[in-house]
């Protein structure tokens, strides 16, 4: 099970942006590989810095993980596991500028850039029940992916570092400057053999098929990540991600409230005199309830557990039934009569009971 990101880096989840990033750098400048030689304990706990780092660092990213959790990053994750050092530096080089490099590392906010390929978004409209149950989905993405046959060679401009040094004479001396060179965009490779229908970095669009398991309980515009499915980078770069936002679709009798059901269930008034057995549909199937004799319109009946499963894996929300006592708009002669003759008689005459609770009372309930 994953280390919370705010333990990993000794921070609580008050500390602001610049208490991040100070926390991120002593972690990482303590376990770095380099200081570290051979130490696989220390490389995973510089992999798990940057992965915490990168989410606690992003607003979007930290408010989603405030609410979910880790599941807010299934499927691919936020993690680093993948990814190697140069990967990491790529992403988070800045923080050690002006602490100076650790050996071949450190140089990457100012050296050879890693290029990683953009993210691609996809909506996924999902049923209540594919939301409750989980749900494997399969769909079709059209993505940048290196054209067969294209081959890369070392930039002769910078001789593949990805930066082009020069030497002036000053009056206080020679001075040396290295900038991004401009060939190769930092890279330290330019295309060698460009293939027929491929553009100029070598790239193609070509169109996949992605399997995307959705676990239970994930929520409208939530957005769950592949990592590696998205545009492919030339070279020797990374691919970027696939984002999946959520959209859940409407159900014909259940309205969902967080982990919660409601449903709103109609009985005659006969049925709420005298009692009765009604069938009403659930998440997970049929189920008959019972309709109690003397049962009050405004009643809620609270079917525990037949909700939605939390995404975080703390069981599942209730199903709240509300009871509606249908009064009939017309009657013919008969029926009027009887209820004519029923205005006087003491059994019709309202007296609600201290058990009876208040409309304020049952709303209460509702998010208790």
């Amino acid at each position: 099970m994953k280390e919370d990101y705010y333990k990993v880096l000794g921070v609580s989840k008050s500390a602001s942006a610049s208490e991040i990033k100070k926390a991120y750098r002593k972690m990482a400048i303590k376990y770095h590989p380099d200081k570290n030689p051979g130490d696989k304990a220390a490389e995973e706990r510089f992999k798990e810095a940057a992965e915490a780092y990168d989410v606690l660092s992003n607003p979007e990213k930290k408010s989603k993980y405030d609410q979910f959790g880790h599941q807010a990053f299934q499927n691919g994750g936020a993690g680093f596991g993948g990814m190697n050092m140069d990967d990491i530096f790529s992403q988070f080089g800045d923080i050690f500028g002006g602490f100076g490099g650790f050996g071949g590392f450190g140089g990457q906010g100012q050296g050879r850039r890693v290029l990683k390929g953009s993210n691609l978004r996809v909506k996924v409209s999902l049923t209540l029940d594919e939301i409750c149950n989980g749900v494997e989905k399969k769909i079709k993405v059209k993505r940048k992916v290196l054209a067969p046959g294209v081959s890369f060679s070392t930039c002769p401009d910078c001789g593949g570092s990805g930066q082009v040094t020069r030497v002036q004479n000053t009056i206080l001396g020679r001075m040396q400057t290295s900038t991004t060179c401009a060939r190769c965009s930092g890279t330290g490779q330019i295309v060698d053999n460009k293939p027929n229908g491929a553009d100029s970095n070598g790239m193609i669009s070509k169109e996949e098929t992605v399997m995307i398991p959705i676990p239970a309980g994930v929520v409208d515009e939530m957005q769950l990540k592949v990592s590696g499915k998205g545009n492919e980078a030339p070279g020797n770069g990374i691919n970027g991600d696939l984002l999946v936002i959520i959209s859940e679709l409407p159900h014909k009798t259940l309205q969902r409230e967080g982990d919660n059901l409601h449903h709103e269930l109609y009985v005659s008034m006969p049925d709420a005199i005298l009692g009765s057995t009604k069938e009403i549909e659930t998440v997970s199937g049929k189920v008959r309830i019972k309709i109690e004799s003397g049962m009050q319109s405004g009643k809620i009946l609270r079917l525990r557990g037949k909700g939605v499963p939390n995404i975080n894996g703390y069981g599942s929300g209730d199903l709240l039934v509300h009871v509606n006592v249908w009064t009939p708009k017309t009657l013919d002669k008969k029926q009027r009569q009887f209820f004519e003759s029923m205005k006087e008689n003491e059994h019709f005459d309202p007296k609600p009971e201290k058990s009876e609770k208040s409309f304020f009372d049952r709303v209460k309930d509702m998010f208790s």
